[in-house]
């Protein structure tokens, strides 16, 4: 097997890889926006509902609808912590696959880099070859214009 198909195949290989890392970036942000959008949602039913509760008060309410209030505002806060909890290993999860995708992304591009510098490497090669028979073509051209013969056969 040639470098170059060697070469190719770890590109390939590279090149899946950050696609899949993309695509778990993409589902971990998903993630933790539906988390935090939750949270959001939590945070603003349990304003809306201690509002309600402090007009209840102000209106006269009675003890056992005073209870009812607290143990609900009791299990908001409840969930508001197991949803700041959730964002919170979202965010980590987040932050992971970005560096993993980065990570990626590093591998593909110094196979990019290697490819690259090989092609520069093979023009520089070719250019030197070209130059070369450039340069022996001109001196037989010169050897020629002088009148001297430049292959053995023209010496007989």
């Amino acid at each position: 097997m040639s470098t170059s198909s060697t070469l190719d195949i770890l590109i390939g290989l590279a090149q899946e890889a950050l696609d899949a890392a993309g695509r778990t970036l993409a589902g971990h942000r998903r993630n933790q926006q539906q988390a935090q959008t939750q949270l959001d949602t939590l945070v603003h039913y349990q304003r809306e509902y201690r509002r309600g509760l402090q007009q209840a008060m102000q209106d006269g309410i009675a003890p056992a609808s005073l209870h009812n209030y607290r143990a609900f505002l009791a299990s908001l806060d409840s969930a508001i912590e197991r949803a700041s909890q959730t964002v919170a290993i979202q965010c980590q999860q987040v932050d992971n696959s970005q560096r993993n995708w980065q990570e990626q992304r590093r591998k593909l591009n110094s196979y990019d880099t290697l490819v690259e510098r090989r092609a520069v490497l093979a023009q520089v090669r070719e250019n030197r070859a070209e130059q070369r028979l450039s340069d022996e073509f001109s001196a037989q051209m010169r050897l020629r214009s002088a009148g001297f013969p430049t292959s053995p056969e023209s010496s007989s």
